[in-house]
């Protein structure tokens, strides 16, 4: 995924309010970014940390600048913009870089399933073979080298596992699929000392047959690409 213009970069001075963040750029101008990003985002918005900022100079924009990413004190990439996780799976997966779902024939996006009326991240499909429902979470909790998720207790991807655990049992493939965007992460792990009933409801969805899946990114200031499987403890 390449970025529409090599990204400016500054120091971090503060995230508040959660989507705002104050960076002085290395022109020594300071601004405020919005960061696409409402998780706890533990050790990944430390003041001084260097960052790299999209800019969009479009007059209906409330702020020209979007955070996009970020490098630790042990030099780490770290993704801060949530959002790209999305668009990084499914260039990997239309690229056929992620070898368990190559082969489909149609990728699309946000499609309305389950009992809940929820919307899929991506839905893959070919002819002859069942749909493939995949859900994709953003991983940058780093403990010594291991990512977890989630960071913080998340109703919302409770409901999602449970979607995933109907779609299973109905006969469709389904797969979590955890885009890791921070460089120091050698495996990811459920938290379950952080949410206790996510990681329950992931025991459920693997009896019921879904798939979970992790792969790592590489980052420079005009690119972010999935290159790689991690493994998994759950």
């Amino acid at each position: 995924m390449h970025f529409e213009s090599p990204l400016l970069c500054g120091k971090l001075i503060k995230r508040y309010k959660r989507f705002l963040a104050d960076v002085e750029l290395d022109s020594g101008e300071i601004v405020t970014a919005h960061c696409a990003n409402t998780g706890a985002m533990t050790g990944c918005a430390e003041p001084g940390f260097r960052v790299w900022l999209s800019y969009h100079p479009d007059p209906k924009r409330k702020l020209a600048y979007s955070w996009q990413l970020a490098q630790d004190f042990q030099n780490h990439w770290i993704g801060i913009n949530t959002l790209n996780a999305n668009k990084l799976v499914e260039e990997a997966i239309f690229q056929q870089r992620v070898n368990a779902l190559c082969g489909y024939e149609s990728i699309r996006r946000e499609v309305k399933y389950g009992q809940e009326n929820s919307r899929i991240d991506l839905l893959l499909s070919k002819a002859g073979e069942p749909d493939c429902y995949v859900e994709i979470k953003s991983v940058t909790l780093l403990d010594g080298r291991r990512g977890y998720f989630p960071d913080a207790v998340t109703l919302r991807g409770q409901r999602h596992l449970q979607e995933l655990t109907w779609v299973a049992s109905n006969h469709a493939r389904a797969v979590l699929f955890f885009c890791v965007q921070h460089t120091g992460i050698q495996s990811v792990q459920v938290a379950r000392h952080i949410d206790p009933a996510y990681a329950a409801a992931l025991q459920d969805a693997l009896a019921a047959g879904v798939e979970v899946m992790a792969y790592s990114c590489t980052f420079d200031a005009e690119k972010i690409l999935l290159n790689q499987p991690l493994d998994l403890i759950l």
